[in-house]
């Protein structure tokens, strides 16, 4: 977009503050020191080395996981300044990595455009790491410089000649700071270099992970790249449905930025695969962005309708979800200053963004929809189907408020509520059947927890439309417990508990309906989960009691089935115990239930969130959609990985 800096040295580099606080509040600067921290050490390092790429410099970064869980981040950019900053009077490489807001991000020529939400940079990781070396490539020399718990351990010294430039960091997670776990996942990495690969046409993302090698002893590897750019993002995010035009590409810039915008449209039911970014970060809370580009689909659809006689005068006009019904989309702004805001700081809040891309999108979409008039009428069809749906789907809500004032009690009868009519204490527990729906009843405390039992399996709402949905009574009542509503009348402030839990039986088709109600929940209540609202109960597995004793009391409850054998060994004599096996939860007493599941003292349960939108709407479109190609691939990949069958 913006021409290429002429110089970048120290006096690029800005510095605002040190880095005193980073290890007595962590959570402040990476959001937590759980897994989700550990990894976002990784992303910071990454970004710095896509922002090269953005500035024009870089075009392959490297990644490993090595044995130890330490990181090594390579690339082949312009290499991190080695000379003497002006303010600091030490080598800049030294600055970035020991002051706080310290980078070419921050007011200096370095970077026109750049990631890195926070800013807080690799300063952040070399305060939360145990060490970190760093290799500089620059002006035909190597350099290199260590640190340790932050603080400079080897100056930075010259190790040799160096072919071509770049920036080599390696560091170790300090254990102390991540006390849940140091261990990175493989798959929430991956994912997020293969979202940076699409957002930036051409990158090469080469990810080695070696603690896990071949017979030749090769480490894993995969390489992403995107020569499509977002259009392959597109392609991805609709593999395995059934879509309804090629995909439609256009860009637009200014003073303010760049947009890029790609779609194209399913059958699908969805209106949540429309994705959003600036400047490489996912904006998961939208911003004036996403507000420009819905506009623009809305109003460009609805006129291209009306001048084709697509949409007659008596019809309504296609409101924003008919128009999104099944588009699958990514809007990419690179600008200079981007100013986020909301909860998570990542929503978009730049106006003169706005009219870029509404402009781009209007001008582009109609150009596309009247030169490709087969797939437009196949677009307008779809988006005037959802219309019709929606309209029944109105009328069925309707006459079910007027049901309800004449029942003047709103609430299903199978629900069990609690005391309680504060949401952010209460709880409501989804119970799978009747027999565990009267135990859980029976072992709840009332003040706080609500209990509501399902019959059988729920729709699953992947492949029905919200009309169909709406006429489950299950579903129906699962809407009503819950108080949001869902569709254009969504709340979630309404919301009657800020814990849903969902319990289900430890075997097979417990697993299916706890999939069935987190499609549910992902594809009508996202936010619900986007709040941490949504949560999955741990029942165990089994009971371990001794034979023959009048005492019917369980010693000790294992809720794994590989922790089984190792806590066995841990008795002297297993012979003299039993093993019970639950298969249901109506196979515990009240009172076992209380302890091990409900009383959330003792209890575990999983809250579910959506770390990576773009792998969980995948995930369900190709497990619950129509096509069943997908989800035969995806047990002949995971089938080898299945160790214990429950039937």
């Amino acid at each position: 977009m913006a021409s290429k800096p002429d110089h970048y040295d120290g006096s690029d580099i800005q510095v605002l503050e040190g880095l005193e606080a980073v290890r007595k509040r962590p959570g402040m600067y990476i959001g937590s020191t759980g897994p989700r921290g550990l990894h976002h050490l990784v992303y910071e390092v990454v970004d710095n080395s896509v922002d090269e790429a953005l500035a024009g410099y870089c075009d392959t970064i490297e990644v490993w996981i090595h044995p130890d869980n330490s990181i090594t981040v390579a690339d082949n950019g312009r290499g991190i300044p080695v000379d003497k900053h002006p303010k600091e009077k030490i080598p800049t490489v030294e600055v970035v990595l020991t002051i706080l807001h310290a980078g070419g991000k921050f007011g200096g020529e370095g970077y026109k455009v750049s990631g890195g939400l926070h800013g807080v940079g690799v300063s952040v990781v070399n305060a939360l790491s145990t060490r970190v070396e760093v290799c500089v490539k620059r002006d035909g020399k190597e350099y290199a410089i260590d640190f340790d718990h932050g603080k400079t351990a080897t100056k930075l010294h010259e190790i040799g000649k160096a072919k071509g430039t770049g920036t080599k960091t390696t560091f170790w997670p300090d254990p102390e700071i991540f006390t849940e776990t140091t261990i990175y996942d493989y798959d929430t990495l991956a994912n997020r270099f293969r979202e940076m690969s699409f957002l930036n046409k051409g990158l090469k993302i080469i990810f080695h992970d070696e603690r896990v090698t071949d017979a030749e002893g090769n480490p894993r590897t995969e390489v992403f790249q995107a020569l499509g750019g977002i259009v392959d993002f597109v392609k991805y995010l609709n593999e395995g449905k059934e879509t309804l035009n090629k995909p439609v590409y256009f860009e637009a810039e200014n003073a303010d930025g760049t947009v890029e915008v790609a779609l194209q449209w399913s059958t699908s039911y969805s209106t949540t695969s429309v994705l959003a970014f600036a400047n490489n970060i996912n904006t998961h809370e939208g911003g004036t962005h996403l507000d420009g580009f819905k506009q623009a689909i809305t109003r460009t659809i609805n006129d291209y309708a009306r001048a084709k006689g697509l949409l007659k005068e008596k019809d309504s006009n296609l409101s924003g979800e008919d128009a999104r019904e099944g588009l699958a989309a990514i809007i990419s702004v690179k600008l200079h200053d981007p100013q986020f805001e909301g909860q998570t700081k990542t929503k978009l809040g730049n106006t003169e963004i706005r009219p870029l891309v509404q402009n781009a999108v209007t001008r582009g979409l109609a150009e596309y929809l009247e030169e490709n008039p087969t797939p437009a009428k196949r677009i307008v069809g779809k988006a005037t189907q959802a219309l019709k749906a929606r309209e029944a789907a109105r009328k069925a809500r309707e006459m079910t408020r007027r049901k309800n004032v004449l029942d003047s009690f709103a609430l299903p009868g199978k629900l069990a509520d609690c005391s309680s009519k504060e949401a952010s204490l209460s709880e409501i527990f989804i119970v799978e059947g009747d027999s565990a729906g009267g135990s859980a009843k029976q072992a709840r405390d009332r003040k706080f927890q609500a209990i509501l039992p399902l019959r059988g399996k729920i729709l699953n709402v992947e492949r029905a439309g919200l009309h169909r949905s709406l006429s489950s009574e299950t579903i129906s009542s699962l809407i009503t417990a819950i108080g949001t509503n869902i569709g254009e009348d969504f709340d979630a402030d309404k919301a009657r508990y800020h814990r849903i839990i969902i319990m289900t039986d430890a075997d097979v088709d417990g697993a299916h309906i706890r999939c069935l109600l987190l499609t549910f929940f992902y594809r009508y209540m996202p936010e619900l989960i986007n709040r941490g609202y949504i949560y999955i109960a741990q029942p165990p597995i089994f009971g371990i009691k001794k034979k023959n004793s009048r005492n019917p009391k369980i010693e000790r409850y294992i809720y794994d089935e590989k922790a089984l054998s190792s806590t066995l060994a841990e008795y002297d004599d297993p012979g003299k115990y039993d093993v019970q096996r639950y298969k249901g939860l109506g196979e515990m007493d009240p009172e076992q239930l209380w302890e091990t599941t409900m009383e959330p003292a003792t209890r575990t349960l999983l809250q579910v969130n959506i770390d990576d939108a773009v792998e969980a709407e995948r995930v369900v479109s190709e497990l619950m959609g129509d096509q069943v190609e997908p989800r035969k691939e995806f047990i002949q990949k995971h089938a080898r990985d299945v160790r214990f069958l429950d039937i």
